[in-house]
């Protein structure tokens, strides 16, 4: 009797936003830890801590620790709209 021998073929593929790496220099941990910070203040409600999530992604962006995407697209468009309005954003 002979074996039958089937091997199954695994592609793997990048993510959807490419790649996002460490940052081993430490060039963005003053916004993430004042993120986190807030985060421990508001009670781990993510939502209280939009502006500082938004800069700690602006800050991985202008260094090329992420893709560079529109915040919007981010969830950011609201916070955008009042920046570029000029009205005052609720900061925590």
């Amino acid at each position: 009797m002979s074996t039958m021998n089937f091997q199954k073929s695994f592609k793997s593929r990048p993510p959807d936003k490419g790649s996002f790496p460490l940052d081993h220099e430490g060039e963005c941990k003053a916004f993430k830890i004042q993120f986190m910070e807030c985060m421990r203040r508001c009670g781990q409600n993510s939502s209280e801590c939009r502006l500082e999530s938004k800069a700690y992604l602006e800050c991985r962006m202008e260094r090329d620790l992420m893709t560079k995407e529109p915040m919007s697209k981010l969830g950011f468009a609201d916070l955008e709209e009042k920046q570029a309005s000029g009205a005052p954003t609720n900061a925590s």
